[in-house]
């Protein structure tokens, strides 16, 4: 787990309930868990102050970093991303992006790519995405200060149901995205017993969750939520989902409970 990940995941799942807001010291503390170390911490948190996500407060001799209006948004967005689903059965309809971008923009085309991949479209073909979500309004506000980029949307039904299954593999790898929910369920089940039991306490909670979270939040960059009909038989998706949340919730209390120690006392072990 990389050092500038770990803080955005200690803010995202713990600091941010606690008045996003932590002393130096406090956070210091927690990346020690982790094995990272005080220097790192420090050239971490000046990057993210650096990059607009954390703002310093000085109060006598301690420092306090805090989350911008921009990191609340980010992490709100995360958070949705990856502990919701979609409900209620598909419409039928897909929801079609077409993007002209200029050659010379060719940073702007790969974070108009990024971004609907977040928002779960996938690539049919070169300037076309779809989606069977209606999120063209998301797309359209997080790019509408860039005049340079053209959108035209569509909403359209294919042929029928087979030409729907086909359009959904061609446009995500469903196969190797369930082949890797299928390794987290194989490494994450065996571990649910002790779970389950109250087994996993203090430290060892926190650590334990925390590499849940970073072993899960990929997923939502790479899978779409299609509806079951868009799915290929036996799909793990929804079962690992389904484990993460149980897991997520069964360490919550210990994870927490050594957190908020760990933060009003740096020296507690």
């Amino acid at each position: 787990m990389k050092p500038r990940s770990l803080v955005f995941d200690v803010f995202g799942d713990y600091l941010r309930y606690r008045g996003g807001e932590v002393r130096l010291r406090g956070l210091v503390a927690l990346m020690g868990c982790f094995d990272v170390p005080e220097a790192t911490v420090r050239v971490v948190v000046a990057r993210m102050r650096k990059e607009g996500w954390l703002e310093g407060r000085r109060e006598g001799r301690e420092t306090s970093y805090v989350l911008t209006g921009a990191a609340w948004r980010l992490l709100d967005d995360g958070r949705a991303r990856i502990f919701a689903r979609e409900q209620g059965p598909w419409d039928g309809q897909w929801h079609m992006v077409i993007y002209s971008v200029p050659e010379t923009e060719r940073t702007l085309r790969e974070q108009l790519r990024k971004r609907l991949s977040w928002l779960g479209f996938g690539m049919l073909s070169a300037s076309v995405w779809i989606s069977p979500h209606d999120r063209i309004k998301q797309v359209r506000a997080d790019f509408a200060d860039h005049p340079a980029i053209r959108l035209d949307v569509l909403r359209a039904r294919s042929e029928g149901a087979a030409a729907d299954r086909e359009m959904a593999s061609r446009s995500w790898d469903l196969d190797g995205l369930d082949k890797d929910y299928r390794a987290l369920l194989d490494h994450y089940r065996p571990r649910l017993a002790r779970y389950r039991a109250g087994e996993v306490r203090g430290r060892e909670a926190l650590v334990e969750r925390m590499r849940l979270i970073h072993d899960y939040r990929k997923f939502p960059f790479r899978d779409p939520d299609l509806p079951p009909e868009l799915l290929p038989e036996g799909w793990s998706g929804r079962a690992a989902h389904e484990l993460f949340l149980e897991a997520h919730g069964l360490l919550r209390s210990e994870a927490e409970a050594y957190v908020d120690r760990l933060v009003a006392d740096p020296t507690a072990s």
